[in-house]
């Protein structure tokens, strides 16, 4: 398995991990009674605010624990360069990512113009930020192990 691969499968991993473990501190949070309703957009808000730095820094210092666990196990360096392969992939799999993040902005918009309840409109962009992240990894992953 190439170390990019290698790569790929412990981003996959460590957003399920992340994500999840976030959302259950999060709804234990919410079950405490620091909210009052599922429809309180100061919840919805800080849930999404504190979910992206939270994600970002356990995402580098994870990559940083992969590299010096890699190094460590196969003696192979991070490789110091992109090929040409590499940045086709990336962009096949970011284009992937973005439809998907795209299709669920607009989902998000049916509660804003339906009777259905507003809150949803964060939990479809969440859920589709989420998703998004997952199938562009899988499709990475998918693209270098059968080539584009």
């Amino acid at each position: 398995m190439s170390y990019q691969e290698k790569k790929v499968y412990v981003s996959i991993i460590s957003s399920i991990l992340i994500f999840t473990l976030y959302t259950l501190y999060a709804i234990k949070n919410a079950e405490e009674g620091s909210i009052t309703s599922a429809s309180d957009f100061s919840f919805w808000g800080s849930f999404i605010l504190v979910l992206l730095p939270v994600s970002i820094v356990a995402k580098v210092i994870i990559h940083i624990v992969f590299v010096i666990f890699n190094k460590i196990a196969t003696n192979e360096d991070e490789p110091s360069f992109e090929d040409e392969f590499d940045k086709i992939i990336e962009l096949k799999a970011d284009r992937i990512s973005l439809y998907v993040f795209f299709f669920g902005f607009i989902l998000s918009m049916v509660p804003l113009v339906t009777d259905i309840p507003t809150y949803l409109t964060f939990l479809v962009l969440i859920c589709f930020g989420f998703l998004s992240d997952l199938l562009g990894r899988i499709a990475q992953l998918y693209f270098y192990k059968k080539g584009v």
